[in-house]
């Protein structure tokens, strides 16, 4: 796949390369095609970081990947630790062990096999905790807690600050986004794609799939339909309290995601989820199950039941049925590549994930595994939801 470089546009509704899709994939994937020299466009339905990307939990994590994923996380680790160099601003990464804690043996002989698992395929970041050693990371956790796994080098960050991070530097760079932009169609009768928008047509040599939960519509526009199915993972932020936690921390048996902010307030989710509403452009929120997220919360650590929730919310996910992002190349359509459909766990892999797409868009041999994401795997599916 190949994109040609171009001194001036010819229109402003022309570029090299256009991007459907304003989260951080398709916000990473225009800055580093823009580094590259190729001129991008890039529409989005809604504003960039509206939906996953601007309001997941955060987490920048290795631990608990898919063995297919972890390259691809641990090269993306490597660019959140030099993030600012990249976009000119830190984005709020803060460097931070990922702890998943064991509430019972049974939890602890699970993640001890996961930790087996990973090092049998030659990663070693994963390190299983016995219960002092727990305590000595998360000295708040609760008394029943018996061990945990951790990845001691991962962190988390503000995703929607990172994400318009990666906006500005695209746009510094010569990136065009486009804002409030549905897609609506494409064809490619001249040879070149044509996308059309309710605002208009757009003409480009290589069309990028970065459509998040919307990704299946442009994918079956493609001819090539997948199964993917919107979900809204919620969240929720408390009031400040002492500081007592100093990492990210899931749970073996249950849904969890939790960290304390600088500030004192803590941000818990896990992936209860809300609803999409028959629009598939917003989300409602079940109560019953985010009150199961805060009781989670203050069984491990039982300073939170003194805790005030000050605000609740869900994002629109696109998610696989095997919990796998499709990445690379469309096998229908000559010089149209896929990044969609991250299943909850993709806010991590946007740096890596935009420098990969750029290297295959302009004709080079990238050394990051890929074929599990191939869209093929889902080559006999004849229906996808949107």
């Amino acid at each position: 796949m190949t994109a040609t470089t171009r001194s001036a546009r010819s229109s402003l509704a022309t570029a090299d390369v256009l991007v459907i899709g304003g989260g951080i994939h398709g916000c990473s994937t225009a800055l580093h095609c823009a580094l590259k020299g190729l001129s991008v466009i890039v529409v989005e339905r809604h504003t960039v970081g509206r939906h996953a990307s601007g309001v997941n939990a955060g987490g920048v994590r290795r631990l608990g990947r898919a063995i297919a994923e972890i390259p691809l996380s641990m090269a993306a680790m490597e660019m959140w630790h030099r993030i600012a160099d990249l976009v000119g601003d830190d984005c709020g990464f803060r460097a931070a062990p990922q702890v998943k804690v064991a509430e019972a043996e049974a939890d602890l002989h699970t993640l001890a096999a996961r930790a087996d698992s990973v090092r049998a395929h030659g990663y070693d970041h994963e390190v299983l905790l016995d219960r002092q050693q727990l305590r000595s990371l998360l000295p708040a956790v609760a008394s029943h807690c018996v061990g945990g796994l951790a990845s001691l080098g991962d962190g988390f960050a503000d995703p929607y600050r990172t994400t318009a991070a990666f906006r500005r530097a695209a746009e510094r760079h010569g990136a065009r986004i486009v804002e409030s932009c549905r897609a609506l169609g494409i064809d490619r009768s001249t040879g070149r794609f044509r996308l059309h928008t309710d605002h208009g047509a757009f003409d480009g040599g290589v069309l990028v799939n970065c459509a998040g939960a919307w990704g299946g519509e442009v994918a079956a526009w493609l001819d090539e339909p997948v199964p993917i199915e919107p979900i809204a993972p919620m969240m929720l932020v408390t009031g400040r309290l002492p500081q007592f936690c100093g990492a990210v921390v899931g749970a073996a048996g249950r849904p969890l995601s939790f960290k304390q902010m600088e500030n004192g307030t803590v941000v818990v989710g896990g992936g209860r989820r809300g609803g999409v509403d028959d629009r598939g452009t917003g989300t409602r929120l079940r109560l019953p199950e985010l009150a199961k997220t805060a009781a989670t919360a203050a069984d491990i650590f039982p300073i939170m039941a003194g805790a005030t929730i000050v605000r609740c919310w869900a994002g629109i996910e696109g998610r696989m049925p095997d919990d796998l992002p499709v990445i690379g190349p469309s096998r229908t359509t000559p010089d149209a590549v896929h990044a969609f459909g991250f299943s909850a766990h993709g806010f991590q892999l946007g740096p890596i994930v935009g420098a990969i797409l750029a290297e295959r868009i302009s004709g080079e041999r990238g050394n990051l595994p890929l074929d599990a994401f191939d869209i093929r795997r889902f080559a006999d599916c004849t229906t996808q939801t949107a």
